[in-house]
């Protein structure tokens, strides 16, 4: 027997589809097993609040052990854990293929799927929230799109948004674009050019937009294609697709997931099968496809397919770097970069692609910052999590304002939602200011375009 795990952490596929999943004592008897490891060894209590929780409560209890604690109070523990993955990732040492296999996550997640069936007391809020094509669309109309960003600043709004949808009146909530990024990508066209595929690279990109690059800030899509178009990498649109599916796996919605799948998949696997690396520029996206989906789905050739072709952008672009594949005269300084790296880019193991990137732009010096945000997509906005959201992200925010340089001139992370967290919490820290874009926008302007 050997201490802790010395071997690659491995992840065991979801058994989502069994009667087995859903049982509640089953999982809570998991739950219990997993709590009493986690509470002799506290490694992970300054992740987020789901640690920190549990540990309270197995202080308080009457034997100071998980024992003492009541099964009624487990979802406390659950209700504070927003999947970013970095216990498994990071911290854990008995994670599979330990003999204790240990996967914290997952186990939140069918305890989650559990709550979700039986129904819980903000399902409705919470299901408004994760329904981004829905919101999107609707949204997406020209004299909706006016009045819902108008409301998002009214303070009487948020207020009575808070009390009536359960929205924290304080927290950042992303406008809507008069024009979405297909609408406006699917009357355009890649730079005419032929296919160079590289050793590590195919050679054409298929671009997933992702709701929020599509509903919210198409422009960083834009950017995208200006700088694929640049390198004469030629691309198209995907034909068709829908949401990822992370915002309704955060809630436990798995069938919801194997709904939007079904959407994506048959569009993705042709392109996958074609030849194209598919780019998607949010990588709570990305790591849908590269993870959740493969371990909800093992046995789906698609989704296999689709998996071995996704790519984040940084990863493609350094991988085309290697292959001699890309461009880096880049023309324009960044400056002082405060770069956060978001919790689902780190999951899906590729290194700092995007720090290794922009540390190639001449006068630029990239300040990097390992450690969640706090935003978590729809959770840090909800009232009953947004002050514990900014607790989380206060490190960060902090280590986002003190560039060893000097000064940050930017501030941007992989995340879009992560990065205007953290623009929020400086503010409301009275840290040092920075310009916020995602690091796609300061790759388009490195290249002076």
């Amino acid at each position: 027997m050997r201490e802790g795990s010395l071997e690659a952490p491995t992840r065991h596929p979801i058994d989502w589809q069994s009667e087995a999943f859903y049982d509640e004592k089953a999982c809570f008897d998991e739950m219990e097993r997993i709590f009493d490891i986690c509470h002799g060894c506290r490694r992970c209590v300054s992740l987020c609040q789901s640690f920190p929780t549990l540990f309270d409560l197995v202080d308080e209890s009457e034997t100071m052990e998980v024992d003492g604690v009541s099964r009624n109070d487990y979802m406390k523990v659950v209700d504070q854990c927003y999947l970013c993955d970095l216990c498994y990732l990071t911290k854990c040492p008995y994670v599979p293929p330990h003999e204790w296999n240990l996967d914290f996550p997952h186990v939140m997640l069918r305890a989650k799927a559990i709550a979700f069936k039986k129904g819980t007391s903000t399902q409705f809020r919470d299901v408004q929230l994760a329904s981004t094509d829905r919101n999107g669309k609707l949204a997406g109309i020209p004299v909706v799109v006016q009045a819902v960003n108008a409301l998002a600043k009214n303070d009487s709004a948020r207020k009575l948004g808070e009390s009536m949808l359960g929205v924290h009146r304080e927290a950042w909530v992303p406008e809507f674009a008069p024009k979405s990024f297909r609408s406006q990508a699917q009357t355009q066209r890649a730079v005419s050019t032929s296919v160079k595929n590289g050793a590590r690279t195919p050679g054409k990109v298929a671009i997933f937009s992702t709701c929020y690059v599509n509903y919210n800030e198409p422009g960083i899509g834009q950017d995208l294609i200006k700088i694929l178009d640049h390198n004469q990498i030629p691309w198209i649109l995907a034909e068709k697709e829908a949401c990822c599916g992370m915002p309704k796996l955060e809630l436990g919605d798995l069938d919801g997931v194997a709904e939007l799948k079904a959407k994506n998949m048959p569009v993705l696997s042709k392109l996958a099968r074609e030849g194209y690396a598919i780019l998607a520029a949010i990588p709570s996206c990305g790591l849908m496809f590269k993870q959740e989906l493969p371990l909800m789905f093992p046995n789906c050739p698609d989704t296999q397919a689709v998996k071995a072709a996704m790519f984040d952008p940084f990863e493609y672009f350094t991988e085309r770097s290697k292959d001699g594949l890309l461009d880096t005269g880049f023309k324009v300084g960044l400056g002082h970069v405060s770069y956060h790296i978001a919790c689902h880019l780190r999951v899906q193991n590729m290194g700092q692609r995007t720090k290794d990137l922009l540390s190639q732009v001449p006068e630029t010096k990239v300040h990097t910052v390992e450690r969640c945000s706090g935003h978590a997509g729809t959770w840090g906005v909800k009232k009953e999590f947004f002050d514990n959201a900014m607790k989380i992200g206060k490190p960060v925010f902090k280590q986002m304002s003190e560039h060893p340089a000097g000064k940050p001139d930017w501030i941007a992370s992989d995340c879009q939602l992560a990065g205007h967290h953290i623009a929020q919490g400086m503010e409301r820290n009275k840290l040092n200011e920075a310009n916020m874009a995602h690091p796609l926008t300061l790759l388009r302007m490195a290249y002076g375009i």
